[in-house]
C-alpha cells in the first residue's frame, strides 16, 4: 500500500506541474485522484486497480515526461497480484 501511495502521489504532483496541456489530462487527474481513495479506503480491488491504471496509462502514455512515473505507478499496481486470466 505504501508504494501505490507513494507513487501515486509522485505522478499526481507530475502531471500537475506539467505545463502542457493534453486531451485526456483530466481523465489522468481523476483516475489518479481515485487510486489514491482507494488506498485511504483500505485495501483496493486489483480489477479496479488494473483499470485506473489501463485509464491513466491511455490518457499520458505519450507523455514522456510522465513516462517514470507511470512506471512506477505500473510497478506498485503489480504488487497486488496478476490480472486474472480469461
Amino acid at each position: 500500500m505504501a508504494e501505490l501511495r507513494t507513487a501515486v502521489s509522485r505522478l499526481r504532483r507530475e502531471l500537475a506541474a506539467h505545463p502542457a496541456e493534453f486531451p485526456d489530462r483530466g481523465i489522468a487527474e481523476d483516475e489518479l485522484a481515485a487510486l489514491a481513495a482507494m488506498v485511504v479506503s483500505g485495501i483496493p480491488e486489483v480489477p479496479l486497480l488494473r483499470r485506473s491504471l489501463l485509464l491513466i496509462a491511455g490518457a499520458i502514455g505519450s507523455v514522456s515526461a510522465l513516462s517514470r512515473g507511470l512506471a512506477e505507478v505500473r510497478t506498485a499496481v503489480d504488487l497486488f497480484g496478476e490480472p486474472p486470466r480469461r
